[in-house]
């Protein structure tokens, strides 16, 4: 039988049994009445000549490929990132989905990635989650509402795609509820300088927590800076040395932390003894191996990527022309904008003042 495809009927044939029953044991059918000494004729006959469900035939009739694509904007080649990928990957195979990634470079390139889509539909994916590397408002190709679609990190300001992102408000929430319940007043926050949504609802949620808890929010110090340890060092300085310096900084990412830990130690100021320190991302390389561990908000990229992948998988099956959308959660997204939670992560790095205001 070598010589052409082995079907269901020469199993049968072979295993004397009927077809139907070869189809019950070699596809598992849950209430299939068939004893184990059959199934495993049966299983041993199909491997003796050979059998193997044709992915393409099945995919003929029912017009699904079983493969998801998903774009992602160098979210391959960011470490902490890459959880998106995994998490997009795991929720597909638990359903039977296979995921073919591309990463694009040409995320400044609209002629790259709209190339990079037409790979993955050219391939007969059935479905194209687009990821980017951090939060942010994109322009999405032309060519990515052709299939049912989901933005993973990302929005656009139409919202003409379902999306998944954090909650970055929540988190900033967080993150100043952390250090106002160790007893810290005095709290300022060391911000990005880049237009992105992080930017503007970290800030946001800082300001509104502190006013919540009956501090002056609108007037607390904000130091803006690059996002990297080098900006994260240079702020830091310059609130440590101003007349009132806090006694608590809750920093934009775990990088600019990593500055203020810098910054910190040259002025001769322990952590958290002097100075308690609130980061945000959960980049472990970074937040658990400074001394002491620094307390920090997580993104939730695996979530996120997992649930995209699900209510991705949903639209595929209900056969709707795109994701079903849900509510906008408390971060005032669109209607197509689902927020997941950041949660904190404590480590040493926040305590008690020494002193009350």
């Amino acid at each position: 039988m070598g010589s052409r495809n082995v079907g269901i009927r020469d199993v049968a044939r072979a295993a004397g049994v009927s077809a139907t029953t070869v189809s019950h044991v070699l596809n598992d059918a849950p209430y299939a009445r068939v004893s184990p000494e059959t199934r495993e004729k049966v299983k041993a006959t199909a491997v003796r000549l050979g059998y193997g469900p044709n992915r393409l035939a099945r995919a003929l009739r029912s017009r699904k490929s079983g493969v998801l694509g998903l774009v992602s904007e160098d979210v391959a080649t960011t470490p902490h990132a890459g959880r998106i990928i995994l998490g997009a990957d795991e929720a597909a195979r638990a359903r039977g989905y296979t995921l073919m990634i591309i990463n694009t470079a040409g995320w400044a390139d609209h002629g790259s990635r709209e190339a990079d889509v037409e790979s993955l539909l050219e391939r007969q994916v059935d479905g194209i989650l687009y990821a980017t590397m951090y939060h942010r408002y994109l322009e999405a190709p032309a060519n990515l509402g052709k299939v049912p679609s989901v933005l993973v990190d990302a929005v656009t300001a139409d919202d003409s795609f379902p999306a998944v992102v954090p909650d970055e408000y929540g988190g900033a929430a967080a993150a100043v509820e952390a250090l106002l319940a160790a007893g810290h007043t005095r709290i300022g926050f060391i911000n990005n300088t880049e237009d992105v949504p992080s930017t503007v609802r970290r800030l946001q949620g800082f300001r509104d927590t502190l006013t919540r808890a009956g501090l002056d929010g609108a007037s607390a110090p904000v130091e803006p800076a690059s996002s990297d340890a080098a900006g994260g060092y240079a702020a830091a300085r310059r609130m440590l040395e101003s007349g009132h310096p806090p006694s608590g900084l809750f920093c934009y990412n775990d990088r600019m932390a990593m500055g203020a830990y810098r910054a910190a130690a040259e002025l001769g100021l322990s952590i958290p003894g002097d100075l308690s320190v609130v980061g945000f991302d959960d980049q472990e390389l970074i937040a658990a191996s400074l001394h002491p561990g620094l307390t920090t908000v997580a993104l939730p990229h695996y979530e996120m990527g997992a649930w995209a992948a699900g209510r991705l998988i949903d639209a595929i099956e209900a056969g709707s022309g795109e994701a079903p959308r849900t509510g906008a959660g408390t971060d005032g997204g669109t209607a197509g904008t689902v927020l997941l939670g950041c949660p904190l992560v404590t480590r040493g790095s926040v305590a008690a003042p020494r002193e009350q205001p």
